[in-house]
């Protein structure tokens, strides 16, 4: 797992010897099961995560329904709001597949900042770009009817579609189960075409 975090790093910064082995003496990689839940609603936390393989799903229940927000996969990083408000979580956070996730808390990252102050330098780019993204995800999924969004999905995050159930992927495009059945059936028959 330490390889995966080091290619990905090496893809943004580059490390020395003494930053590789900084990062192998951490205890931050975790196995956690499919259906393992990371966050609860109501739960404080101050742990950040950042998924080297696998999936999270993060989602609210509202009158009793799960409303999905988003699924993070690998490379991706996950700060939950109730570590930077130090409110209790509003969502969940639950494992989709069996995944690996390196876990951080603000004291460790400020130690390896004051160690290594090209990692503070990485987490910056790497939240510039992330906020970025959020911005035109937002944007395109206010914009778009729910078969654009279907199809931005096909396009943009096409493992999404082999790898989270049908439900959960409805949830995400703000849509019912039966809708998104239409929607591909109908994007299927206009391929055939």
């Amino acid at each position: 797992m330490k390889n995966l975090l080091i290619n990905y790093i090496s893809e943004h910064i580059e490390l020395n010897e003494d930053e590789k082995n900084a990062i192998d003496l951490l205890n931050i990689f975790h196995s956690f099961k499919k259906g393992e839940i990371l966050l609860k609603e109501g739960q404080i936390s101050n742990k950040g995560y950042f998924v080297l393989k696998g999936c999270v799903r993060s989602y609210y229940i509202i009158d009793g329904e799960e409303k999905t927000t988003n699924f993070y996969t690998e490379t991706e990083g996950i700060t939950p709001h109730c570590v930077i408000n130090n409110k209790p979580s509003e969502y969940y956070l639950n494992c989709v597949e069996d995944t690996i996730i390196l876990i951080s808390n603000a004291d460790m990252e400020a130690e390896m900042f004051e160690k290594f102050p090209k990692f503070e330098s990485l987490c910056r780019i790497l939240s510039e770009k992330l906020l970025t993204k959020k911005q035109i995800d937002l944007d395109k999924f206010k914009i778009s009817s729910p078969e654009q969004r279907y199809k931005n999905l096909l396009k943009n995050r096409p493992d999404l579609i082999q790898r989270i159930p049908q439900h959960q992927l409805a949830s995400f495009l703000g849509i019912k189960p039966q809708s998104l059945s239409r929607i591909k059936a109908r994007i299927l028959k206009n391929d055939e075409r």
